[in-house]
């Protein structure tokens, strides 16, 4: 009898496991969780008895201060970090290194692989970032929200994906390839409009040295050196020097993500050959001379050099990104998403973001809001429109320009980088204002998204139904 709670909970375990990896494997799953902890951000940023913990969380110090008693030794390492930036300078660089990955994966092998493949996406894209850049422009020039420009230009490709995910065969196969093409070109945009226009005040020796550094790695992996414990230490090398050049350190993960090899240890022909000897030692190794169930010791030998040879033919930048992938997506995201999303909405005006714009603030709420809901699908469909009117590229096919519209509408979805650069956007003498245009931004960011979710699901779902004869 006592067996049975045993095999009760061992059966519970396992059925929990079965449906996690169900969930999991959901391309809409992500953008499920990131929700989720949106909606506890907020929670504990506005509770009574959660926003003050929360807050002292979020400004936790992790600086190791070394001191000696006479004053000659007074070192912070590294300067100025706190949970917070933790979270925004460390763990995003694991984020943006995965996103580097898969862009390069992309350009060398995927929807970008060939200037026929990406040439529409490509434009596109710079008609989603330029339209709600002037956009918010012309709310806020001359005030001291305009430097939040940037925040209305990111796509977030896990949200947008996931939606499309879910509405399956309303959409065309070919939207979905160009809307997915569409996201990594607008990330790698994003990633450029960071590190050009948010980073801090340069210090250029030190910027200098990562350059020699980068080079230094650059020309191992011309060498052929395709062991990524080879680039993990001047990975981190690189991201100090970045943190105190001014660069911002999550640049880190972009620019090793480029260096990182795409070819494996093992070609075709020599994973055959020595998997072939392998095999045959493999077999060999039954007639050995023991009493051990299998594997045997001679054959767990040549088991491990097997596990080794599959190993060692899949190239670095695939396994990485295999391991990565779900970190990012079900960790790091999601802890971004905590530390970042949660507004405390103190000021009734933080929800009302269509009122008259400051002549001195100015309005980040609805220069983000109107980018995001108005200016992505605009731009998107104004550059596809020339692009194609020009010959420049091709329409996809099966598709509509309603239909484009409507998936355009998708792009708005902002969420994480245009959270992460209104993060990034505003400084100043006045700490109340800079918080104030933060939290406007991110509470813009929210609605706008979601706003941009609903109606590019609305437009989609109608069109689709246009499109359907009639009996």
């Amino acid at each position: 009898m006592a067996l049975i709670p045993i095999y009760w909970w061992n059966k519970e375990v396992r059925n929990f496991r079965v449906s996690q990896d169900k969930f999991t494997k959901q391309p809409w799953a992500n953008g499920v969780i990131l929700l989720a902890c949106v909606v506890l951000a907020m929670l504990l940023a506005n509770l009574p008895f959660t926003k003050q913990i929360y807050q002292d969380f979020l400004h936790t110090e992790l600086t190791i201060h070394v001191a000696s008693p006479d004053s000659v030794i007074d070192w912070y390492f590294p300067h100025g970090m706190t949970m917070e930036r933790f979270i925004n300078d460390i763990l995003m660089v694991i984020f943006f290194f995965t996103v580097g990955l898969e862009i390069k994966r992309e350009v060398v092998c995927g929807e970008l692989s060939s200037p026929k493949k990406a040439i529409l996406p490509v434009i596109a894209a710079f008609g989603g970032v330029l339209v709600p850049a002037l956009i918010y422009t012309l709310v806020n020039h001359g005030t001291q929200a305009a430097s939040g420009w940037g925040i209305p230009t990111a796509t977030d490709i896990a949200f947008a994906i996931g939606i499309l995910s879910i509405l399956g065969d309303k959409v065309p196969v070919s939207l979905k390839v160009f809307l997915t093409a569409l996201a990594i070109a607008d990330d790698l945009i994003a990633i450029l409009v960071v590190a050009i226009f948010y980073g801090g005040k340069i210090n250029f020796t030190l910027l200098g040295i990562a350059v020699i550094v980068i080079v230094f790695v650059f020309l191992l992996k011309r060498l052929g050196e395709k062991r990524i414990s080879y680039y993990f230490v001047p990975a981190v090398l690189v991201w100090f020097l970045f943190y105190y050049s001014g660069v911002h350190a999550t640049m880190t993960g972009v620019v090793m993500a480029m260096l990182i090899p795409m070819e494996a240890r093992y070609n075709k022909a020599k994973f055959h050959r020595r998997n072939r000897i392998l095999w045959e030692k493999l077999i060999e190794s039954e007639n050995a001379q023991t009493n051990e169930p299998f594997p045997n010791g001679p054959q767990r030998h040549y088991l491990r050099h097997l596990y080794g040879l599959t190993k060692k033919t899949i190239p670095p930048s695939y396994r990485l990104e295999h391991k990565l992938n779900p970190i990012v997506n079900y960790a790091i995201m999601p802890v971004f998403a905590l530390a970042n999303a949660g507004v405390e909405i103190s000021d009734v005006s933080l929800l009302n973001i269509f009122k008259a714009v400051d002549p001195v603030i100015g309005s980040v709420g609805l220069g983000v809001f109107l980018g995001l809901v108005l200016g992505k699908p605009i731009g998107i469909t104004l550059a596809s429109w020339l692009a194609i009117r020009f010959k420049v590229g091709a329409m996809p096919s099966k598709a509509s320009w309603p239909m484009i519209f409507a998936v355009a509408c998708l792009g708005g979805i902002g969420f994480t980088m245009s959270i992460f650069v209104d993060t990034l956007s505003f400084g100043g003498a006045d700490p109340a204002v800079t918080q104030h245009l933060r939290d406007a931004g991110k509470m813009a960011v929210l609605l706008g998204s979601v706003a941009s979710g609903l109606l590019g699901s609305l437009l989609i779902t109608v069109v689709s139904k246009l499109k359907k004869p009639t009996i």
